[in-house]
């Protein structure tokens, strides 16, 4: 996969970024997909699937992101890009309308816009820590450590893209189908995302450290303010932590075999 990401790519970071962005994306539209076969899955078992890609993502945002960060330029830049990271996801949360599976309504007071809408701009601030990561990861110039965690985010958006869909379902979202459409136009904002994210490294490599700790630091927030918590409230707190476990050895396996 690599040598055809490379060969399609022509050698270009901003469109491996494009290319990884897209490969994402299609995994979670597969997760969300899922919903019209799969209709009533268990609540653990989907709770345990959330916290094998929260597993995921906390290996991926240490081993593909800042610890090699880290080895690119020290251990400060990555620092204050994590606190940046988080500082940020914090601040859109407090600042955008969005309605979460457990607050309920956060962000500003805003009665023109309807719930729906609402559901999916939470989800898509959820998706956006992911996108940006893959960029930053091809922008990074390392093919291999990107690939691993283009594989990484991809897998857990399957249970992701489907946890989507049957929330918007549960919500009273519409049909089958159309709650598997609010989990696909969630994710299609980690296209763009990947593509700044290559972009931005691109164009200005020194930022790469700072950029690889923000992409970090957006993630282990959302994992610690969203994907833990919804694992958590329903008393599937053991599913969801033996999938965690889970899913951090996978990604460990796939950094160590692809890496």
């Amino acid at each position: 996969m690599g040598a055809l990401i490379a060969t399609l790519s022509g050698g270009s970071p901003i469109l491996q970024g494009l290319i990884g962005g897209i490969i994402i994306t299609l995994f979670n539209t597969l997760g969300a997909l899922l919903v019209v076969v799969w209709r009533k899955p268990r609540e653990g078992l989907l709770d345990g699937a959330l916290g094998f890609a929260a597993g995921v993502m906390l290996t991926a945002s240490f081993t593909s992101l800042i610890l090699p960060g880290i080895e690119y330029g020290g251990i400060w830049p990555v620092v204050i890009g994590v606190v940046l990271g988080a500082l940020a996801l914090d601040l859109v949360d407090h600042l955008v309308p969005h309605l979460h599976v457990i607050g309920g309504r956060e962000g500003r007071p805003s009665a023109r816009i309807k719930a729906v809408w609402l559901f999916i701009i939470a989800i898509t601030l959820h998706n956006m820590p992911e996108g940006l990561a893959v960029g930053v990861g091809f922008g990074s110039g390392d093919l291999p450590n990107a690939l691993s965690l283009m594989w990484a985010i991809g897998l857990q958006n399957l249970p992701e893209g489907l946890a989507v869909a049957i929330s918007a379902l549960g919500a009273g979202m519409g049909t089958f189908f159309y709650a598997a459409v609010v989990g696909i136009r969630a994710g299609l904002v980690e296209i763009p995302l990947a593509v700044l994210g290559a972009w931005a490294v691109g164009v200005a490599r020194p930022i790469l450290p700072y950029a690889m700790g923000f992409a970090a630091g957006a993630m282990l927030y959302v994992i610690s303010d969203e994907i833990v918590p919804e694992t958590h409230r329903k008393g599937h707190e053991r599913l969801a932590t033996l999938g965690l476990i889970l899913g951090a050895l996978v990604m460990l396996y796939l950094d160590v075999t692809l890496g």
